[in-house]
């Protein structure tokens, strides 16, 4: 079968990932590269990123792969596609030019932005009950965490006037992207969607007045609404220089990270799950019905299949709680040590990076970590509670408690995390028994079989699950380009390559911990408060 060529761009929070993919059979990466980019954390709980960064990363990894495959010309590239992080908030003028630093998802400054708009009155889940049920009605879901995008919007409105008056449209972090590619201001619907500002009725699809003015949104600012598989528009001229391609390649809408991972992971079914590891985590379930479950703040976004949702619960940190592991704890910060060296790096090495060298010692503590359990919310939480305040603790230290059980703790603090979420899920809907696992968590077996033992689910991992977020990309394009005929195409085209199955005597001991950790929030919410409350404002 011949082969098509389809560039993607897989734009995360904190780098930027560049694939080749050849579409034919399967779907085959030919070249990779990533460049990372800064995620500015600001005292006051703010989140931004600089979107210079974001287009610079794709300038430098676009020569790179290039460079990779000479046998390929520019011309041969048949399509470009995105998938991203998403629920960001780049405001940009009629240039395209952000009107302020790009705020991220994990932004959560609004704080009495969302107080005024919706925590007031009497409420249910938090929300004001007036505002609450028509939301539910018109998208299914409501706008009731601080980092939901409406806040972020509200807050550039009270704080940055000069700013929010020099605005022409509200992009997300893939959508400002196109724009440069292309010139023009669109959002998928996955993205529109994310902004909790669609309205997902049937016959009423779209950006919804009443939501709009029930909130106070100009309307005017909202973009031209396409499908993750329409074409955008050619490559422009500019754009292909400084990205060293040939001008007019079609560019495609791609998809946010939570629509896309799942299908590059090959879940493209109704009751389909995933679980996604890397900066942030969360359990997707393909649903064929909205549904919301306000208590636990879950619900079913918009996927890139007509007719399905992903029912969705997120984490803020998930993988992002080891990179606090590997620069914090198995660091030497203070310099204590006269002789240091690189164990990664040593002739005796097997280990090709420090997270893999940290993956082999956890192995070396007990399941359980010898009774200490970790919170994996270092920048708050969404779901099965919202709580910006909320941060992380090692509980139940020891005398002899060893940084190996605590680098064991916060993996399985994860995990415990990811299977709280799982069962919450599970309330409403019956998630499936074998799982697909991705990002960056899922490259390493100790991981994935610690899931497998604490969900007590099978995990299935594919082949790449890393880059699982462009491979969706890849496949929008494809059915954009009639490639492939419909997004369920894909499932035949991406097998599992590792297979983890639960083991019981560790799912037991597993239990008793688990068992502590979900109460640990409630626990101590109010100490949380007490002490983080303040340094946000």
């Amino acid at each position: 079968m011949e082969e098509t060529y389809i560039l993607t761009y897989d734009i995360g929070t904190t780098g930027l990932k560049t694939g080749l993919f050849a579409v034919g059979s399967r779907v085959r990466l030919m070249a990779g590269a990533t460049c990372g980019y800064h995620l500015y954390i600001l005292e006051n709980g703010g989140a931004e990123q600089d979107a210079d960064e974001w287009w610079n990363a794709m300038c430098s990894t676009t020569r790179q792969v290039l460079e990779a495959v000479p046998e390929i010309r520019t011309e041969d590239i048949a399509g470009i596609s995105f998938c991203s992080q998403m629920q960001g908030l780049v405001l940009v003028d009629e240039h395209g030019v952000p009107v302020h630093r790009p705020m991220s998802y994990m932004d959560q400054r609004a704080t009495e932005e969302i107080r005024k708009g919706i925590a007031n009155g009497v409420r249910i889940a938090g929300a004001n009950i007036a505002k609450l049920i028509p939301s539910l009605l018109i998208t299914g879901a409501v706008s009731s965490s601080v980092k939901d995008p409406i806040w972020k919007y509200k807050w550039i409105e009270t704080h940055e006037p000069e700013n929010f008056a020099r605005a022409y449209k509200w992009l997300d972090v893939k959508e400002y992207i196109i724009c440069r590619c292309t010139g023009r201001f669109v959002m998928t619907k996955d993205s529109a969607y994310g902004t909790l500002l669609y309205d997902t009725r049937k016959g009423h699809e779209g950006w919804s007045r009443e939501l709009c003015r029930m909130f106070h949104i100009r309307m005017d600012l909202l973009p031209e609404i396409i499908r993750t598989t329409d074409p955008v528009g050619p490559l422009t001229r500019k754009a292909a220089e400084e990205l060293g391609l040939a001008e007019g390649i079609p560019v495609f809408g791609g998809g946010g990270d939570a629509t896309l991972i799942g299908i590059g992971s090959g879940c493209v079914h109704t009751g389909q799950t995933h679980i996604y590891s890397g900066t942030s985590g969360w359990v997707s379930t393909i649903v064929d019905r909205q549904l919301v479950d306000a208590s636990s703040m879950i619900a079913a976004i918009v996927g890139a299949q007509d007719g399905r949702f992903n029912y969705f619960a997120e984490m803020e940190t998930a993988g992002k709680c080891f990179d606090w592991v590997m620069h914090h704890l198995a660091l030497d910060e203070i310099n204590i040590y006269l002789d240091k060296h690189d164990v990664c790096s040593s002739p005796e090495s097997t280990c090709r990076s420090l997270y893999e060298y940290l993956s082999e010692v956890v192995e070396r503590a007990e399941p359980g970590a010898g009774g200490v359990i970790f919170t994996p919310w270092l920048h708050g939480n969404r779901c099965p509670f919202e709580d910006p305040y909320s941060a992380g603790m090692f509980f139940n230290i020891r005398l002899e408690t060893g940084k190996t059980e605590m680098i064991r703790a916060v993996l399985e603090g994860i995990c415990y995390h990811l299977r709280w979420m799982l069962e919450c899920q599970d309330r409403k809907i019956h998630t499936s028994e074998v799982i697909r696992f991705s990002g960056g968590g899922a490259l390493s077996d100790v991981t994935s079989q610690m899931l497998a033992d604490i969900t007590g689910r099978t995990i299935e991992v594919v082949a790449h699950p890393q880059n699982v977020g462009a491979v969706g990309a890849a496949a929008t394009a494809s059915v954009g380009l009639g490639i492939l005929h419909d997004i369920e195409d894909l499932d035949r085209l991406i097998p599992a390559v590792r297979s983890f199955r639960p083991d019981p005597s560790r799912h037991e001991v597993y239990n008793r911990s688990y068992q502590v950790f979900t109460r640990l929030h409630q626990a101590n919410q109010k100490f949380f408060r007490e002490l983080n409350a303040a340094a946000s404002k």
